[in-house]
């Protein structure tokens, strides 16, 4: 079951990796508006946000969360066809419009699908799990711009839409084959759902609502189950609010992610700087992706860590570090020597991430606690790129100092207020108090 839920991982974030880079390419080869391209690459990672808390909530409470992923992955590929379809046929504020819509799926395609590894991996191999779902964002971080550009290079720039969607639809055996939700008592058997029918009806609740309860029979039905919604939406910031270690991770991360930004963005130009072309740049940020992927193997061979909240930590100072030396780098080798030690620092981080939100995030609200960490990120990263545009137009090394800065003030963030440094004692009581 790991082996199916990797291969699906690997290929619905290879996907989501292409699709802001192919909907850019696309955009740009049919109506040659750079203006209208970028704004479908915005619109495609600004609208997450919004969606993810969302998602997590309806994940939450499906009886069967892999049908629900199998079906955002399907409503993003179908997203993403239709503005292909009304590139040059239809205003572009409608395709616009469309990525918005399509982008409030993306959450699904990683913390939703991340959140259902305690079920396929179980407790005694969740540990190693989690570095291996980490790499999966790894070798999708290095293959999907790969793809793009090897794709856009053969076919078109049309055709790296149709290979994202292709990716997408191809992940869909494993996310509907994800187990289901264990019911807490005993109950009669249900009739399995035909596909239309969990697209249809995705968030059902898990057991059948007291009568009184919000969403049961006499609470108003639709109304009742809308305020359901809202309840647990409410519920579950509460619990990453109320979590020390959960509120840190999440706002640490979410600034990290702001800095990671300034790294991709100025990748390019630093390229250029020091060698005269900018595909170098491209190089640069292969090898901060091949690094990461290397350190969380070492991790998923090592076994267990036991203080995941230093891991976290540490790793967020050791991509500051590799930022800031690449920003001083005075040769293409240097440049490159920094890389690595940002994706050094890059790839364990986000194993740590997931090993503390696995342990922190009550069973019953896990998934929307990854979505909305997601999404926060997501959002996160899109504000760092727009901040970095600019100043990498000015200066590549003053865009990596800003990120190393970024990187500094997240690991002030992940170290406020810890009693007990790393130690999940603290975590799990705090945990237990939300449960």
């Amino acid at each position: 079951m790991l082996y199916r839920y990797m291969a699906g991982a690997v290929a619905a974030r290879t996907g989501d990796e292409m699709s802001g880079p192919a909907l850019l390419v696309a955009g740009l080869a049919v109506t040659g508006s750079p203006l209208t391209a970028s704004w479908l690459l915005a619109g495609l990672t600004v609208s997450a946000a919004f969606g993810g808390p969302l998602l997590g909530v309806l994940l939450d409470r499906a009886r069967r969360p892999g049908r629900l992923l199998a079906c955002c992955l399907l409503g993003y590929a179908t997203g993403l066809l239709l503005v292909l379809y009304g590139l040059g046929r239809v205003p572009d504020a409608a395709l616009i419009g469309v990525a918005v819509v399509a982008g409030l799926l993306g959450p699904a395609l990683t913390g939703g699908w991340t959140a259902q590894l305690p079920r396929v991996a179980g407790p005694e191999r969740l540990s190693r799990a989690n570095a291996l779902d980490s790499m999966s964002y790894n070798v999708a971080g290095l293959a999907g711009p790969a793809v793009v550009g090897l794709v856009a290079s053969a076919g078109g720039g049309t055709a790296t839409v149709l290979v994202c969607a292709g990716l997408l639809v191809a992940a869909l055996p494993a996310a509907w084959s994800l187990p289901p939700v264990r019911a807490r008592s005993a109950a009669p058997a249900a009739v399995p759902a035909s596909p239309a029918t969990v697209c249809a009806h995705p968030a059902a609740p898990a057991a059948p609502a007291a009568p009184g309860s919000p969403g049961s029979p006499g609470d108003g039905g639709a109304a009742g189950r809308g305020r359901a919604i809202r309840v647990e939406l409410i519920e579950g910031f509460a619990v990453i609010w109320r979590n020390a270690t959960l509120r840190r991770a999440t706002a640490g991360s979410a600034v990290s992610c702001c800095g990671l930004a300034m790294l991709v963005v100025s990748a390019p130009v630093r390229g250029a700087e020091l060698t005269g072309e900018s595909g170098h740049g491209a190089l640069l940020l292969a090898v901060t992706a091949a690094s990461g992927l290397a350190a969380n193997a070492v991790i998923a061979a090592w076994g267990r860590v036991r203080r995941w909240d230093r891991v976290l930590v540490r790793g967020t100072a050791v991509l500051g570090a590799g930022m800031a030396l690449a920003a001083g780098a005075g040769t293409f080798w240097a440049a490159v020597v920094a890389a690595a030690v940002a994706g050094a620092g890059e790839g364990p981080q986000l194993t740590a991430l997931f090993s503390v939100r696995h342990r922190e995030a009550p069973a019953r609200l896990r998934s929307q606690v990854f979505t909305t960490g997601a999404s926060l990120k997501i959002t996160s990263f899109a504000i760092g790129s727009a901040l970095a545009g600019p100043l990498a137009a000015y200066s590549a090394s003053s865009t990596l100092v800003a990120g190393a800065v970024l990187q500094a003030v997240a690991v002030a963030v992940l170290t406020a207020g810890r009693r007990d440094k790393g130690s999940p004692g603290e975590a799990s009581r705090s945990a237990r108090g939300g449960r």
